[in-house]
This record gives structure tokens, C-alpha cells and sequence, in this order.
């Protein structure tokens, strides 16, 4: 490895620093004005949290929880709260600023944002974990709102955390006010469709995607790394579009078949095994450093960050990479996955299908009217053609990878945003 790159990697240590680095690569190619950039590389604001929660051995810990509003130029915060250990100030200030391209390449009225809380959730009873999720709500009253920063699900959380929490605030506020979270049950103003929207939407700009390249489904082999909530669901609907499958994997153990896996079998076996897959015996196992360079047409990174970096990129055989995941492939193996003419549908678009399905939850929520599973599904998938038409188009434009056209594209919008409402 060269002295650049080890610097490279160095420097993208920071989830932030590289946002800010294809921020900057995106703002550089459309000549973005330097007084909207400079705006973009600072959050608009942070707050960081104490949370002493009683256990159930009786003892008190007190747990570190995080909310980042990075943009309202274009509406309202929108963005995840996740529970992991590893959570803290840059990665959710990361995650904040790409919630806010994701929103603008999705045609939504949102600014971005991002919560968390450091915990091992695995590790707490269910009651811990509810106790904890209300401290976090009543600590955060003063940012939530359902016209001002409205969260939902992600890492280690899900609907039954955004139920508490929804609970809560409503409890503190004195208001029923069931728009303030988004990802919800059904039984207390949840979208249908909003648990697969995620893997719906890696599905929907996959099959845009191959439809460009020339490329039939049913000729077409992927792989999925990650079987969580949105691997799960984009394996099964790309299952049912035709294509084959031939390789899965979560954190447990990964498995690749070349003449193809059973997801159903894979999606009941997980769900009788704890939600993972070890264990399996639909296909042989591999290593997990094998899954992401299998022989594959479309490879979705549908598990954690960082997992495609300039060590494995020029390994990868797929010929097209569509993100499931937030920031899967590490900056400095951009260069190389160019190079080698894969196509990368980037996380803010490939991944935007689960809030914008949050959007149409918060607009039913709003309006105490609400639309059946095929109704949101239709919305849903226009909306991402749409998007991948636009990002697409601007990828001719400026001659640029599909990743820094979704920048361009946010941007082209945000600055609009900014300059309209002002800056001061």
C-alpha cells in the first residue's frame, strides 16, 4: 500500500471526515457556492446526553445518548436513533449530514438528522431496554417534534423502542401526537409497508440499475451480505424479481451456492434459529471476507460501514454494487471500484426507500388517513425511479460515479433551500 493511501485511510478514520470528503469532491464538480458548502460542513446542532437507568439488579448505570440535526433547509429533521456500542458524536454527526443528502435525493420535504445511544442491547432485558428508551424520549423533548425533528428505527432498535418512546414524549408534551416518530406498530399509526421499505427500495434501484446495463433478472446472479431487516427483505424481493441469489451472509456465518439459495428457507430457518443464519444448511459456508469478492453480477453491502476498502475492492467480481447499508464502501476504494467500471448505486439513494416510506407514515399521521400496503408500495417505487432517473442523468452530466452524482443531486437542492430561506 502506498504512503498516499495509508495516509488516505489515515485521514477517513473519521465517518464524518469522509462525508465531508465526497462532500467536498461533489461541491467541487458542480461549483457549488463556497458560502452553501461551508454551511453543509457544520451541523446546525448537537446534543449530547447523560441517561442514569435503573437495572435489574438493582444498580444505576448511566448511558450516553446523542441527537445531531445537521439540516433543516429543506423541512423538518428526519433520522434513525440506533443502540450499539460503538455509537458516538462522529459517527451520528456522519450519519446526520447523510440523512440530509438522503432526503433531498428522495424528493422529501426533510432536512437530516441522527440519534443513539451507547449500549449493547443484546446484553439488556426488555425492560432495561424500555426504561432506557423513555429516558432518551424525555431527554430529547426539546428537539423532537413532529414539525421539528422526528425520529425513527435503526441499529438495534425497532418499532417496539419507537412505541415507548412515542409514549413518552406524548406523556411529557401532554399531547397525542403519533407523527413525532415514524416506524412504528400498526396498532399505534405505523405505515404498512414501512418494515420491507428498505430492502424494497435496494430491490427497486437494482432492477432500474440492470434495466440501464442491459441486463435481465433472470439471468442475473447477487449476493447480499447482511440478513438483518434490510438484507432479509431485499434477498427475498430480489428472489421474487427473478434474479438468483447465491450468496448470504449476516454476522453469525455466510454462505454462497452457485446454483443458487432458498431465501425462504433462509428467512424461516433464521426466524426459528434467533435471527441469524449459523446453522444453515442451504448452502456451503464460507468465510466472511469471501462473501463481498464471490463470483456474482450485483453484490448488496446490506450489514455495517466500511466493509469494501481499497484491500478487498479490487477482489470484487460483481458488476454492480447497490448499498443497502450506510457508507459500506470506505472512500479511498471509490478510485478503484471506477476503475475497474463497477457500477455503485450509493447508500443515499439505494438505502432511501426507508424514509421515504417514514414520510408517507408521517403524512398519514398527519392527515389520520391511511393508505393500504399496495397503495405505499406504488408510491414508494415511483419515487425511487425517479430518483435513479435523476441521478442517473446527472452521472452523464458531469461524467461523474453514481455516488457523486447523488451528492450533486442533494446538493442542487439543499443549495436552493439555503440561499431561498438565507443563511445568517
Amino acid at each position: 500500500m502506498s504512503t498516499q493511501t495509508v495516509n488516505n485511510a489515515q485521514a477517513h478514520e473519521s465517518m464524518f471526515e469522509a462525508v465531508l470528503a465526497r462532500l467536498d469532491a461533489a461541491a467541487k464538480l458542480m461549483n457549488l457556492s463556497s458560502d452553501v458548502l461551508n454551511v453543509l460542513r457544520n451541523p446546525q446542532k448537537e446534543v449530547k446526553v447523560s441517561l442514569p437507568i435503573t437495572m435489574d439488579n438493582g444498580s444505576i448505570q448511566v448511558f450516553e445518548g446523542y441527537r445531531t440535526v445537521h439540516s433543516t433547509h429543506l423541512g423538518p429533521s428526519k433520522g434513525g436513533i440506533r443502540y450499539a456500542l460503538d455509537v458516538n458524536s462522529d459517527e451520528v454527526r456522519a450519519l446526520a449530514a447523510w440523512m440530509s443528502f438522503k432526503c433531498a435525493v428522495a424528493n422529501l420535504p426533510y432536512g437530516g438528522a441522527k440519534g443513539g445511544i451507547k449500549c449493547d442491547p443484546r446484553a439488556m432485558s426488555v425492560g432495561e431496554l424500555e426504561r432506557l428508551s423513555r429516558a432518551y424520549a424525555k431527554a430529547m423533548k426539546d428537539v423532537f417534534g413532529v414539525n421539528r425533528d422526528i425520529p425513527a428505527p435503526d441499529m438495534g432498535t425497532s418499532g417496539r423502542e419507537m412505541a415507548w418512546m412515542l409514549d413518552e414524549y406524548n406523556k411529557v408534551v401532554g399531547e397525542d401526537s403519533p407523527g413525532v416518530i415514524t416506524g412504528k406498530p400498526i396498532a399505534v399509526g405505523g405505515s404498512l409497508g414501512r418494515d420491507a421499505a428498505t430492502g424494497r427500495g435496494v430491490m427497486v434501484n437494482t432492477l432500474a440499475a440492470l434495466k440501464k446495463m442491459n441486463l435481465n433478472p433472470s439471468q442475473v446472479t447477487a449476493v447480499v451480505q447482511g440478513f438483518g431487516n434490510v438484507g432479509s427483505h431485499a434477498a427475498r424481493l430480489l428472489s421474487e424479481k427473478g434474479i438468483k441469489i447465491v450468496g448470504i451472509g449476516d454476522h453469525t456465518a455466510s454462505y454462497y451456492n452457485e446454483k443458487g439459495i432458498d431465501i425462504q428457507a433462509a428467512l424461516d430457518f433464521a426466524a426459528k434459529n434467533n435471527r441469524v443464519l449459523k446453522g444453515f444448511t442451504g448452502a456451503t459456508e464460507i468465510q466472511a471476507s469471501e462473501l463481498l469478492i464471490s463470483k456474482c453480477d450485483v453484490l448488496v453491502p446490506a450489514a455495517l460501514q466500511n466493509v469494501i476498502t481499497v484491500d478487498n475492492a479490487t477482489k470484487i467480481q460483481a458488476k454492480l454494487i447497490v448499498e443497502g447499508a450506510n457508507g459500506p464502501t470506505a472512500p479511498e476504494a471509490d478510485q478503484i471500484l471506477n476503475d475497474k467500471n463497477i457500477i455503485c448505486i450509493p447508500d443515499i439513494l439505494a438505502n432511501s426507500g426507508g424514509v421515504t416510506v417514514s414520510y408517507f407514515e408521517w403524512v398519514q399521521n398527519k392527515a389520520g388517513y391511511y393508505w393500504t400496503e399496495e397503495e405505499v408500495n406504488t408510491k414508494h417505487d415511483l419515487k425511487m425511479e425517479i430518483a435513479f432517473e435523476a441521478i442517473w442523468n446527472n452521472s452523464a452530466k458531469y461524467k461523474s460515479s453514481m455516488r457523486l452524482a447523488a451528492y450533486i443531486t442533494a446538493l442542487e437542492k439543499i443549495e436552493l433551500g439555503v440561499k431561498l430561506k438565507g443563511a445568517y
